[in-house]
């Protein structure tokens, strides 16, 4: 899909769409905003180009470039995302004269480690610093049974969604990852555990999932997000199955449809609420897509069966959310989608206006979603002591933005809706 050609272009209105003209609409309004949050581009002040980031075809065409064979850039890749090497010339089945040639046009970079703090529980948090210094912060959560876990990745430095039980929806957004930052982090993450080359014949993994849910809406930054997942997903890479993946949305309906069609990773929806009036608060985004709509997307999504369930994350907000007659009203709207609920207590940050539901409140809520016949855990909080847990992620390092960029406040505004557009 292309992107529109003019952020000038006046947009559609109801009256002129209806059904998949207004979401490929939209579609095309949500990519234009994200180009007003542009990452800079992946370039030293030298010159040289950061080789992470890159498609294979995009390697090839560098490699062409500077008048050498197509092979090259598969030779590359797999140091790049099988070896993880960062340095040209420790890559021995590339001759010397040529690691001198791609030293000097090229680097393998990596997300500068600002922070790095480990809980009491095993979880660690980075906080990653990015060249133009700005900053985010990514999670390793471990299993506790088994050698094995789980890399929340950031999309965004801030986020535009503004969830009133999130800490980072408290930071503006400033601007959207490059393919190379969000790849960059899993790839730093592994540097950390000495994670290469990347494990195979089944060799258990460490970092052996990703979880798309940092900082940021991860569909409101697709294009960068989806590049970034197909390089982690290669097979002569870092080869994750996409079956170890899950990204993590509040509902931004238009751009499931096309993760699904594309990516057909795991899909995790923030949910949070059963009542429209109720999500609009907490949620903001609901205004623009309500519940029924993204119900509805939910069982678009392509590839959700009993083996690869939707996920609906519920955070229990003490006296707003947890009755018993909230818990039967997701039961009703559950209907119909291969589904399970994950119960987070609420995880406090300095100023949040909410409390955790209690322990009896969460268990009845629970017991009455299992006994419809889904499964629904109450999420252990991991890394609270270090602001690591669910909602708790925020960089301290907020950065002025240009003026045109408040522009991206549009993008959270109500939307005319398919049914007025009938």
């Amino acid at each position: 899909m292309t992107q529109t050609a003019s952020l000038a272009t006046p947009e559609p209105t109801a009256a002129d769409l209806t059904g998949a003209d207004l979401s490929e609409a939209e579609r095309g309004r949500i990519l234009a905003k994200a180009a007003l949050f542009a990452p800079p581009a992946a370039t030293l002040p030298d010159g040289r180009r950061d080789l992470v980031g890159l498609s294979r075809e995009e390697l090839v065409a560098e490699m062409v470039a500077m008048g050498e064979k197509p092979f090259r850039a598969k030779q590359l890749w797999h140091w790049i995302y099988h070896q993880g090497v960062t340095d040209f010339g420790k890559m021995p089945s590339i001759a010397k004269a040529m690691q001198g040639k791609l030293a000097e046009r090229f680097v393998i970079g990596r997300p500068g480690v600002d922070t790095e703090q480990t809980s009491e529980d095993g979880t660690r948090k980075f906080l990653f610093a990015f060249r133009d210094g700005q900053k985010v912060e990514t999670v390793y959560i471990p299993d506790q049974q088994e050698d094995r876990g789980a890399v929340c990745v950031s999309t965004q430095v801030g986020c535009t969604l503004s969830c009133r039980f999130c800490h980072t929806g408290t930071q503006k957004l400033v601007r959207n990852l490059g393919a190379a930052e969000i790849v960059g982090q899993f790839m730093a993450a592994r540097d950390s555990y000495g994670e290469w080359p990347s494990p195979t014949d089944g060799t258990p993994r460490l970092l052996s999932t990703i979880v798309i849910m940092g900082m940021g809406e991860p569909l409101y930054n697709y294009e960068n997000v989806a590049k970034a997942m197909r390089i982690i997903m290669d097979g002569e890479g870092i080869a994750l199955s996409r079956r170890r993946i899950t990204l993590s949305t509040s509902g931004v309906v238009p751009m499931m449809d096309r993760c699904g069609a594309e990516l057909g990773v795991g899909l995790a929806v923030s949910l949070h609420a059963v009542r429209n009036d109720i999500r609009d608060e907490i949620v903001p985004l609901n205004r623009k897509y309500p519940i029924e709509e993204l119900m509805a997307a939910c069982r678009r999504y392509p590839g959700a069966s009993n083996a690869r369930r939707i996920t609906f994350e519920y955070v229990m907000l003490k006296g707003v959310n947890d009755s018993e007659a909230d818990a039967r009203e997701l039961v009703r709207l559950l209907k119909g989608i291969p589904a399970k609920v994950n119960l987070i207590p609420f995880n406090p940050w300095p100023g949040s206006p909410y409390e955790t539901s209690s322990n009896n409140a969460i268990h009845r809520f629970g017991r009455i979603v299992m006994e419809a016949g889904y499964s629904a855990p109450i999420r252990t909080p991991r890394g609270r002591d270090i602001l690591a847990a669910c909602g708790q992620l925020k960089t301290e390092s907020e950065r002025a933005r240009p003026a045109r960029r408040n522009e991206g406040a549009e993008l959270a505004a109500p939307r005319p809706r398919a049914a007025d557009a009938a």
